[in-house]
């Protein structure tokens, strides 16, 4: 696999701004978000693919615990 260049890295993170904005607007919905997920797989190579998902998936569980905060789950109760 070569590296993409300066377009192909553009048109990728284009794709993949599109297919995040569409889940933000339709909570995270995707099957109304299904054109820009195809759009943004045929135009990013697949490791990129991955990474932006866990990415995402990451940005998500932090803003999470940043406006809810964490709460520590219960530890088994003694007898």
């Amino acid at each position: 696999m070569t590296a993409p260049n300066s377009a192909e890295r553009k048109a990728c993170w284009d794709a993949r701004d599109h297919l995040w904005k569409c889940l933000d607007d339709n909570d995270d919905s995707v099957a109304s978000c299904q054109r820009f997920r195809t759009e943004f797989e045929a135009k990013c190579p697949a490791q990129w693919v991955k990474y932006f998902t866990k990415r995402r998936d990451f940005l998500k569980y932090k803003d999470k615990m940043q406006t809810e905060g964490f709460t520590p789950a219960q530890g088994p109760q003694g007898s």
